[in-house]
């Protein structure tokens, strides 16, 4: 074998071995974003119960007509402690 072949051969090992490296490498970070992907759904899924339990809260406070039905309902049972 001559130099310029031992060249040639030791350009292709290296070369063979930098994309394998390289796939590897991409292999490992896909795997830990699937990991980080199922944290980030279930941090989805808090964020949207959430979302809906304040929904609910801003209704109860800005529903007028079930408040003032139930102040009335408070003042009746009120007055019914009284007599």
């Amino acid at each position: 074998m001559n130099p310029f072949e031992m060249v040639v051969a030791i350009i292709i090992v290296v070369t063979i071995g930098k994309v394998l490296q390289a796939r590897f490498k991409a292999d490992a970070d896909r795997g830990a974003r699937g990991a980080d992907t199922a944290e980030a759904m279930r941090a989805r899924e808090e964020i949207r119960s959430l979302k809906e339990r304040i929904a609910v809260l801003e209704r109860v406070i800005t529903d007028n007509h079930s408040s003032v039905n139930l102040d009335r309902e408070i003042e009746r049972l009120r007055d019914s402690d009284r007599v």
